[in-house]
């Protein structure tokens, strides 16, 4: 096969950005988020850059537990050097090819990195997604790509054969997100919205405060839709973040949420239990989505075979190598793609733009759908966005819940091939 990847020369750097307040899932709490920025070239002088925000929280919240905020944040890092590192002088048909060869290997190497014998390869995808950036980038300017299609390779393509103009946003609602913050975002038009359940707490406390926290965003958004006699269709995602041990809870919460009027307003509901926990979902009369439970082709196949009926597809945390496999199989079985967030930086964001752009409209919603909520956690949002390659793009801003798209969006691929000024100084590009 012809060769058409190398790599002979690499970087890496950190940008640390802080947090609004401490962000809460898992049952646990995050204070701020790193930047990994990577940096690949080539023999000829092509290059390519990738971002990739590290959540060791997302990643493994035993990992995460078991040190301080920085030490998780610096042995992540540590795993994406090593993955460069290894890179140099190799030679691959495409950006998939390396990271099957890569996963492997960083999966011995980051055990002896954060010196846990049971890492969890969730560690590994979100150390990698710098790299798998910057790899597609490079790859993509090498063959002179024009469109997102174009980047696929093409056993992958069919499932990202759409260009919805249209991709409603998940409003996401945290553990403790200030409920008058939820109130205006009724009024700015959301009208999907992203429950965090999965409290802290034993499984009782967990599915107590799960209830009472519905109960009052359910209020909430009533209050505001009653204000300004809106009649327009609002929508409900959960996501407990593989926290609910027992089908039986979540059965008494969708119960709960029958009881006050919330159940039909429910879309999905995003990896319940704990990944030991095999029961069958096709009985619980909600869309049941998995996420962070799929680290293989082999994991989709058994979570479609479980009842899952929607797949959580997270380019910018587990690398868009692997969303492209995992996207063919739920194309293959008609099974129902949107893409969640990782609090992730504006350049990021459009990498997650173009995958909810190019799948097949979300049932119901009839528009692509991701969640976007770094707007609502970043201290310093504006800043970031400014290293955005098109900041003031009609594309990157949300209108009543929902980004627009054009042709212009499509033809710049959402910037994720485009370089901006802020990182050619940051790593020294001419």
């Amino acid at each position: 096969m012809f060769n058409q990847l190398s790599v002979s020369k690499v970087h890496a750097v950190i940008e640390k950005e802080k947090l609004r307040f401490p962000f809460g899932f898992k049952g646990a709490y995050l204070t701020e988020l790193w930047q990994a920025i990577a940096y690949v070239e080539d023999a000829d002088g092509h290059y390519g850059v990738g971002m990739g925000t590290q959540s060791v929280l997302y990643a493994d919240a035993e990992a995460f537990a078991s040190t301080d905020e920085a030490t998780g944040n610096t042995w992540m890092f540590e795993v994406s050097k090593a993955a460069l590192a290894w890179l140099c002088d190799k030679k691959f048909s495409n950006p998939v090819e390396a990271m099957d060869q890569l996963v492997p290997y960083l999966e011995g190497k980051g055990k002896h990195i954060t010196g846990r014998a049971a890492l969890h390869i969730n560690f590994i995808f979100n150390a990698l997604v710098s790299v798998d950036n910057a790899l597609w980038m490079l790859y993509g300017n090498k063959r002179g790509v024009k469109s997102f299609q174009q980047l696929i390779p093409e056993k992958y393509r069919e499932a990202f054969a759409n260009q919805n103009r249209e991709v409603a946003v998940m409003f996401q609602i945290s553990y403790s997100m200030p409920l008058q913050e939820i109130a205006n975002a009724v009024d700015q038009g959301y009208y999907v919205f992203k429950i965090k359940t999965g409290s802290p707490g034993n499984q009782q406390e967990m599915l107590n405060q799960d209830k009472a926290r519905l109960k009052v965003i359910h209020d909430v958004i009533n209050e505001r839709l009653a204000a300004s006699n809106s009649k327009i269709p609002i929508y409900y995602t959960m996501d407990a973040n593989g926290r609910y041990e027992r089908k039986k809870d979540l059965i008494n919460y969708l119960d709960y949420a029958k009881e006050i009027g919330a159940f039909e307003r429910i879309l999905l509901y995003e990896e319940p239990f704990v990944e030991a926990n095999q029961e069958r979902v096709e009985d619980l009369g909600v869309l049941v989505g998995a996420d962070e439970s799929i680290h293989s082709e082999q994991d989709a196949y058994r979570k479609i075979e479980l009842g899952y009926n929607a797949f959580i597809l997270k380019g910018i945390a587990k690398t868009l190598s692997l969303t492209m496999k995992i996207a063919k199989i739920a194309h293959e079985n008609k099974i129902p793609c949107l893409c969640s967030d990782l609090t992730v930086n504006p350049v990021l964001m459009e990498w997650n733009k173009m995958i909810a752009a190019s799948l097949t409209p979300f049932p119901i919603l009839g528009t692509g759908l991701m969640e976007t909520n770094g707007d609502m956690n970043y201290q310093k949002w504006e800043d970031m966005k400014l290293r955005h390659p098109y900041p003031d793009a009609e594309w990157t801003k949300v209108k009543a819940g929902k980004y627009y798209l054009n042709q212009d969006f499509f033809d710049r691929m959402g910037g994720i091939l485009t370089v901006s000024d802020h990182y050619k100084q940051l790593l020294h590009i001419k």
